[in-house]
């Protein structure tokens, strides 16, 4: 990657200006009922991800078992075959 020249110097590896506000300035007021809303709205969120990853891991695990019987009746039904040994995801 080449960086563009301007009058000997390089271009945009300079020092960026702070667009942050100082520290010394006092936080903007937010209304507490606006920050608990907010919290109620994510801890909501959180809970149906958490829902939603504890019913993917209990269709993974109903799936595994499936599969697993599915191979053993298949190694019953053809004995002198083999079958790959598939390792889940």
């Amino acid at each position: 990657m080449s960086v563009p020249k301007k009058k000997g110097r390089l271009v945009g590896l300079g020092r960026r200006s702070r667009s942050a506000a100082p520290s010394s300035a006092p936080p903007p007021y937010v209304d507490p009922e606006v920050l608990t809303a907010q919290l109620k709205d994510k801890d909501d969120r959180i809970y149906a991800l958490e829902t939603q990853m504890a019913a993917q891991q209990a269709g993974y695990e109903t799936q595994k078992r499936l599969n697993e019987q599915m191979m053993r009746m298949m190694k019953m039904m053809y004995p002198k075959e083999v079958f790959p040994n598939i390792q889940d995801p």
